[in-house]
This record gives structure tokens, sequence and C-alpha cells, in this order.
């Protein structure tokens, strides 16, 4: 069975368990997401299958794309995504509606998406620099100091921390706990936060850290 869907962030939240604690979640939702192409070693080089979430306009659709997902009989969506598969046995049928179904209450998933952009930052936002002393009529506060040396190297080496745009990255959130599911509203509620601001999609899978939590508990 698939393991991994699409969707977008939809807000924070957060619920009381049975002993009155709090319990933050982030409300996700995720699908309906249907199968518009299959890949396999044979065709392909590869195991893979495509799927599209979110509703969109048709007008608005590539004629490419139109005929991409009139072949597969599926509506079309704003976005498309491949995942890629070990074997052939865990590959769906293409016009499968994959949903939260998928998923259910006690699983422990990683959730991947895009951080919030930060715009142009300095090097003690971005990277945590601690800064100059500010007495002693020192001018500087918040550079970052030396950057290499004159002689040798004579040049900055990569990857040295320096002032840029912040965020705006990939990030994943790696085993997150779902706490509830509302398959009415296709909505899977996840202990903890994911990256990206409300609205933004991301991707939500089983992780491998269930099984490591499985064997604690056993």
């Amino acid at each position: 069975m698939p393991t991994t869907l699409f969707g977008r962030k939809i807000r924070m939240t957060h619920m009381f368990d049975e002993q009155g604690g709090m319990i933050p979640m982030t409300a996700l939702e995720i699908g309906p997401c249907p199968v518009v192409q299959v890949k396999t070693e044979d065709t392909d080089g590869y195991n893979a299958y495509q799927i599209g979430f979110g509703a969109v306009k048709k007008d608005k659709v590539a004629k490419p794309y139109a005929g991409h997902f009139q072949a597969s009989g599926a509506e079309p969506t704003r976005y498309l995504r491949e995942v890629r598969c070990e074997s052939d046995s865990d590959l769906p049928e293409v016009g499968t509606l994959l949903s939260v179904e998928n998923f259910s209450e006690g699983d422990v998933v990683d959730v991947t998406g895009t951080s919030k952009g930060k715009g142009f930052a300095g090097v003690m936002k971005r990277h945590g620099f601690r800064g100059y002393k500010r007495t002693h009529g020192q001018m500087g506060n918040r550079i970052p100091g030396s950057i290499g040396a004159s002689a040798y190297p004579a040049r900055v080496f990569k990857g040295t921390r320096m002032a840029g745009r912040m965020g705006g990255d990939r990030i994943s959130s790696l085993g997150l706990t779902i706490v509830k599911i509302d398959p009415e509203n296709h909505l899977i509620y996840v202990k903890g936060c994911v990256p990206g601001p409300s609205g933004r999609l991301v991707e939500i899978r089983a992780s491998n850290r269930g099984k490591a939590k499985k064997k604690k508990a056993e």
C-alpha cells in the first residue's frame, strides 16, 4: 500500500489528553491524490508512481498536461509529483484515489515542506553568531569578522558562514506521531510542528523511526 501522499498545511492547533496535558498539533489536509501514472523497471528503468493534489481550473492546465491526465482518467490537479518505490508490489494502479485512509492514528510519519522565507539576513540571525562586545568604542557589533587568511590560501573556503538569503529551504520533520484523523474533511493531525507557512504544499510519508518506537514499547 502506498505510504507517501501530498497535501497542504492548514494551521497549528492543540488538544488535551486524558490527563489534561496539552498536545501541540499541526492540521494537514492530505489528498485525495489520484494516481496519474505508474512507472516500472521494464518500461522506465525504475519503479515509481505519479500522484496529483489540489483543485485547478481546466482552462489553467496546459494541453500536454491535460492529455496526460485524460489518459489516466483523473481530473487535472494543481500539483503533480512522483514517488519512487523499491519493488513492483508497492505500486498502485492508475486511477486509484489515495486518501488519509492509507494512514491510521498512532502511525509515525515524516513530513517534508519548504520553510518560511526570511529574506536577506545577517550572520547573527542566520547562523547564531555571538557578535562583538558593545563597549570601548567598538563599531561593528554585528559583523561576521574575518572570513579567511590574506596570503594563504588567499581565498574564502566554500561553506563559510556568511550573510545571505535565509529560509525557503526544503526541510523534513522526522518522527511525528499521527494523533487524529478526520476522513470526512481529509485532515490529519500530527503531534508537533511542520515546516512552512499555512497553505504550503507538504509531503507526508511513513517513517522508519516508527519501527524503533514500536520495539521500545514492546
